[in-house]
């Protein structure tokens, strides 16, 4: 499992902290300085099945900076998904990604509930 994070935002933090509680085994990844790849991005969103908008950080400031929000409607997906990969802090995070599936943000009711069977620290 691949848990995607910047460490200084505050809900992957909370994210960080509840798989931990759990005793859930993942492997972290920090999105600014190891940025997902066009490559993974597509997978992810694939398996998702999420709108590709939910993998955007529209909150963040280089979104708004970048006035997206008025951009991405007109873009192709392989523009979106190519400029997701430019930059880490573009990408909604937290990301959890295991097999078959994908979350992105942080609830911790979703992640209870598609969690319930994942691999547990012995």
């Amino acid at each position: 499992m691949l848990f995607l994070e910047y460490p200084k935002c505050s809900t992957c933090v909370k994210a960080k902290k509840w798989l931990i509680d759990q005793n859930i085994e993942f492997t972290d990844r920090h999105i600014v300085e190891d940025n997902p790849n066009y490559e993974e991005l597509k997978e992810w969103y694939k398996m998702s099945g999420l709108p590709l908008k939910k993998f955007f950080n529209t909150n963040g400031l280089l979104y708004k900076e970048m006035k997206l929000k008025d951009k991405l409607p007109t873009m192709k997906e392989e523009e979106q998904l190519s400029l997701l990969a430019t930059n880490g802090m573009l990408v909604k995070r937290p990301l959890l990604v295991q097999e078959g599936q994908v979350l992105v943000g942080f609830k911790e009711a979703e992640w209870s509930e598609k969690m319930k069977n994942c691999k547990k620290i012995k």
